[in-house]
């Protein structure tokens, strides 16, 4: 939510590079949904390196997805396209796929399976020794988060017995297009789309190496025959489904060994989780743990297929009018985390670290507002500047001082007074009515800023603030996204040279102007009489030299004039002397 720009445009503002055509092609997801509704994503490709560096911030280690971090040995990114569409970015290590064209085959091949309960394969890259796996993004995280590292609440019953559905409604899918190998089947692999619907990932229908014998989990719950052979058959995918039952069942990852023991005991409702006392019918508890023991028999043969599964679980759907994010208590979409690196005001506002934010802007000062006429007219600096240099200075010092409702007081007099407003002073005053507990004007502020610099990244981190304070989440994160957006394009045309060419009416090409002339020439401006601001000299010139260049300026020239000439002057000033208006002055 800009407040002079739309969402679209502040985005297309921060991105040179073309939307890629390709991505525009859809092709529809298969399978049956209750909606009877097709969804819409996008056609598998190849992509270049240089697309899935830029969206993942260059393999940030702060776009990580992982939850074993970089520790992974295939480490998954989040990343954002040009095109704004969130993107999961699985990298394998250099030693996994040494043949490239081998590996784009297997890629493609997996891209071609589509289903509603699968976290689409959307494309690939293989490039040098990079080889990457490009998915659909599932923001509400995976299964065994949600199971074994939940922040609000526990998984429901109703919400595991349609997780335990949806995966083999994947699995049976996969099966019917000749994908029966999933490898390494576990709670990692099962997602959460924006809807809060259970998705398998489709990274484990690619081979974790080019021989398949790669099987990451812990190897007290992988199939026997994997630890005899070390191959995957397709009863193996069988066995680990069991594991994701026994998970769902205990809200524990009980090693296979240990829970059929309890079983045999006749005392397997021991393996039920406690936070589910209440929710479910003994007998339906009962009948998915006799299915977790089946699938996990030692001898492959003995197992169940995926569509007895099915038959199994399917009754156990007890509640499917009811959609998955109210079960789960999860927004209907989460916000997404932004693949991009924030500057350290941007990471103050997201955590919303007023103390953080006072100490970055209190050192930022008005540097941000150097070389824009955004203070005083010369009519003001001759006849009001001591009114209005006091208002500010005494609002500066209550606003370092945290004597915030003082600050708001004079910030509050100030843009009364100033003819053009400050964007550094709305900044202040938002942070202001933040401190004060007035979440509404800090937002009104914070967008005011935004009128004065449009592309202020400070102004977006503010909003961003002001919004989740208001409980407004989804749209502090576009304000974080545009924020950073803006702090990248700002890095990449930073200007930083305290000397400047002199902008006069016969300036000589490419000359600088030292800043003690500029100074000299500013206090001569000031202490002339108002009404009659001109340099006087013998000659038809006035000239002020330097030993870099100098300053030419037309003795016919009003104050007016030579003021604005020089108002594009880069000059940082010093507390005791008289800067140039759009500067003001610090504390």
């Amino acid at each position: 939510m800009g407040c002079i720009q739309s969402k679209t445009t502040l985005l297309a503002a921060a991105n040179d590079t073309p939307s890629l055509p390709d991505t525009d092609k859809q092709v529809s997801a298969n399978g049956e949904g209750e909606n009877g509704d097709a969804q819409k994503i996008p056609a598998f490709r190849e992509y270049n390196l240089n697309e899935l560096r830029k969206a993942t911030n260059g393999f940030s280690p702060d776009c990580i997805a992982s939850e074993s971090g970089d520790k992974a040995p295939n480490v998954v990114y989040r990343g954002r396209l040009d095109t704004n569409r969130f993107i999961a970015v699985k990298r394998f290590s250099k030693q996994s796929w040494p043949d490239a064209q081998q590996f784009v085959a297997e890629a493609a091949g997996v891209g071609k399976v589509r289903h509603k309960r699968l976290a689409n394969l959307i494309g690939c890259c293989a490039e040098g020794d990079e080889r990457l796996l490009v998915a659909e993004y599932m923001p509400h995280d995976t299964l065994s988060k949600h199971l074994f590292h939940y922040d609000k609440q526990p998984l429901p019953w109703e919400m595991r017995m349609r997780v335990a559905y949806c995966i083999a409604q994947a699995l049976d899918h996969c099966d019917a297009e000749n994908r029966k190998i999933y490898h390494d089947l576990n709670a990692y692999r099962v997602l959460f789309d924006e809807d809060g619907d259970p998705r398998l990932s489709t990274f484990g229908l690619m081979k974790n190496s080019r021989d398949g014998k790669s099987y990451s989990t812990n190897l007290a719950y992988t199939p026997p025959e994997f630890m005899r052979t070390g191959r995957v058959i397709p009863e193996s995918v069988i066995y680990s489904y069991g594991t994701i039952l026994l998970d769902l069942l205990s809200g524990k990852h009980i090693p296979p060994s240990h829970a059929l023991d309890i079983i045999r005991g006749k005392n397997a409702l021991v393996l039920m989780d406690s936070s589910l006392e209440g929710q479910y019918a003994n007998e339906d508890a009962t009948k998915m743990i006799e299915l977790a023991s089946h699938c996990l028999q030692y001898e492959a043969k003995d197992r169940p297929n995926i569509k007895f599964i099915l038959s199994e679980v399917e009754p156990l759907q007890k509640q499917p009018e009811v959609a998955s994010h109210v079960l789960m208590g999860l927004p209907k979409s989460a916000p997404v985390v932004v693949p991009t690196v924030l500057s350290p005001l941007g990471k103050a506002c997201a955590r919303m670290d007023l103390t953080a934010v006072h100490d970055i802007l209190l050192k930022t000062g008005y540097k941000d507002e150097e070389g824009a006429e955004n203070e005083l007219s010369f009519q003001e600096w001759t006849q009001q500047v001591q009114d209005m240099l006091n208002t500010k200075k005494f609002g500066d010092i209550a606003f370092r001082d945290k004597d915030f409702k003082s600050a708001v007081d004079y910030y509050s007099k100030l843009v009364v007074m100033m003819s053009v407003p400050s964007a550094t002073v709305f900044a202040r005053r938002a942070l202001c009515y933040l401190m004060i507990g007035q979440p509404e004007l800090a937002l009104r502020d914070a967008m005011q800023a935004q009128v004065c610099i449009p592309e202020w990244p400070t102004a977006f981190y503010l909003q961003a603030l002001a919004l989740s304070k208001l409980g407004m989440e989804g749209d502090a994160q576009d304000m974080l996204n545009d924020g950073a957006s803006f702090e990248a394009k700002r890095q990449n045309s930073w200007r930083g040279s305290k000397t400047c060419h002199c902008m006069d009416i016969n300036p000589p090409a490419g000359k600088e102007v030292p800043l003690d002339v500029v100074r000299e020439l500013l206090i001569a401006i000031s202490h002339s009489p108002p009404d009659n601001h001109q340099l006087n000299s013998s000659s038809d010139k006035a000239q002020l030299n330097g030993d870099n260049g100098e300053a030419k300026v037309n003795s016919d020239s009003s104050a007016e004039e030579l003021r604005s000439e020089l108002i594009s002057i880069s000059y940082v000033p010093s507390p005791d002397k008289i800067a140039l208006p759009s500067m003001g002055i610090e504390e």
